[in-house]
């Protein structure tokens, strides 16, 4: 049986912890996350497709990225600065016979996502799949703490970064290809005290339908993936220390969702058998509720 499914409600809860940085890292957490689904064996699925994936040094990205791997796709991984975790996942990944391309820099920056394009494509040779997942979040209590300087860095990280590449690669992309947005049960049900990241979740929602729209005469479509509570860096990195051990517990399912959670609907949705999907989600969320 896999770790997954054996992960039962948690009795105990997640042991006390905080990161002084996000978007964090995966060597200072304990429990470490589940990045792969131990029965996954690749059958080709991917094979030889070229993935750029944000955030994929750790996380929900690098469960994907592994994924990915497995169903033969060479991976393009996108981060900010945590090298150590990239290298880790860089190694994993090519043990499965592919390629595997580390590009650090700050999606926030219009210039790097434009560039970041390029440099995948130059490298790979072409593009197939864009995943484009890397976010941030700060936790405040009250609306009018979030300052302009922090309204515009969320947006900038996790939506004006998911437009711009989006934009990029359109010019690369074809037939099949296929282009995959994380949002967030937020988008959905509301947050009070991730206002401003709730917000960029429900534009990537917003953004992710209309997209599909535009690119779907030529063949290229473009989904989504709405996680509930996972358990990522970005979780010490940003929630309050007293909040840590029963984070994920509300879930319906008694524990936080693993990044392992989602590699086979990001499979999925990047594979000839979601032939026929465009503009949709897929909630992963421990049966936590999606709608008022």
């Amino acid at each position: 049986m896999d770790k997954l499914n054996k992960q039962t409600p948690l009795s105990e809860g997640i042991p006390t912890q905080q990161q002084s940085r996000q978007p964090g890292l995966e060597s200072e957490m304990d429990p470490k996350p589940i990045y792969e689904v131990e029965s996954h064996v690749g059958s080709g699925k991917l094979k030889n497709r070229v993935a750029l994936i944000t955030g994929g040094d750790s996380g929900i990205g690098k469960a994907v990225a592994i994924g990915y791997a497995k169903e033969g796709a060479h991976v393009a991984i996108a981060y900010l600065d945590e090298h150590k975790d990239a290298e880790a996942a860089k190694q994993r990944i090519e043990q499965e016979g592919v390629k595997c391309t580390l590009h650090p820099g700050d999606i926030g920056d219009e210039s790097f996502c434009k560039q970041l394009v390029d440099d995948v494509v130059n490298q790979h040779g072409k593009l197939d799949i864009v995943v484009n997942n890397a976010a941030r979040q700060e936790v405040k209590q009250n609306v009018r703490d979030i300052s302009p300087a922090q309204l515009r860095r969320t947006f900038d990280v996790n939506f004006f970064s998911m437009f711009y590449i989006t934009q990029a690669a359109i010019p690369h992309l074809s037939t099949g290809s296929a282009i995959i947005n994380t949002a967030s049960i937020n988008a959905y049900v509301g947050n009070k005290q991730l206002v401003d990241y709730t917000s960029t979740k429900g534009a990537i929602v917003a953004f992710t339908r209309s997209i599909a729209q535009e690119l779907a005469p030529k063949g290229i479509r473009v989904n989504g993936v709405a996680p509930g509570p996972i358990w990522t860096p970005l979780i010490p990195a940003t929630i309050p220390e007293e909040q840590i051990s029963e984070f994920g517990s509300s879930t319906p399912l008694g524990r936080p969702g693993q990044p392992a959670d989602h590699v086979g609907s990001y499979i999925l949705l990047a594979s000839d058998e979601g032939a026929y999907m465009t503009g949709q989600f897929v909630h992963i969320n421990g049966g936590m509720y999606t709608s008022s």
